[in-house]
């Protein structure tokens, strides 16, 4: 059994001492990034939680695999869930009053749903070309046209940005081609 599998067995039979173990190696790690980016030590708790829950639910309804580490795996469920907190933050008003989520279950089938297709769109980043990974790194990280034109040794921006638009095009169709996609559309 690979330790990736080990993990999420754990997390399925509740394993005390696996789940302290999991705490602790990875725990720090994701308090970090939630104290980052505008959280509490409360809410990275929260987030942990819902993290590890997430991938004991998903995981007992379908044995899926982990392609890379656990522990990247996780902090990246902990960052989606984060991001998908703020976002949540930005658009309520409460006049100071503590608005409880009003559907736990649907908020976390919609985090899972979230977190397939983040792998959805990795692994098909991995299948283009190394060219291809290069530029749309670039642009995701929001490199301006003039240094990618720099960078990758192009004539222009207008060959800059007819590279990244191809590159984006070979992306979306392999991920479209994914018979996974249809299961991931909006509800």
């Amino acid at each position: 059994m690979t330790d990736n599998a080990y993990y999420l067995e754990a997390l399925l039979k509740g394993s005390s001492k696996d789940i302290r173990n999991i705490y602790k190696k990875n725990f720090p790690r994701v308090r970090g990034f939630v104290l980052q980016n505008k959280g509490r030590q409360e809410d990275a708790e929260d987030v942990f939680q819902k993290a590890l829950l997430q991938l004991a639910i998903r995981y007992k309804k379908e044995k899926f695999e982990i392609r890379q580490s656990f522990e990247a795996y996780l902090f990246t469920v902990c960052k989606n869930l984060w991001r998908r907190e703020l976002n949540k933050s930005k658009n309520k008003v409460t006049n100071g009053i503590v608005i409880e989520p009003k559907n736990e279950e649907r908020d976390m089938a919609l985090s899972i749903l979230e977190q397939k297709r983040w792998e959805l769109f990795t692994e098909s980043l991995e299948l283009i070309s190394e060219n291809c990974k290069k530029i749309l790194k670039m642009f995701f990280d929001k490199v301006s046209y003039a240094q990618i034109v720099i960078n990758m040794q192009y004539n222009s921006e207008t060959v800059a940005r007819q590279r990244v638009f191809k590159c984006k095009n070979q992306l979306r169709k392999l991920i479209e081609k994914d018979h996974r996609m249809n299961a991931l559309r909006e509800l």
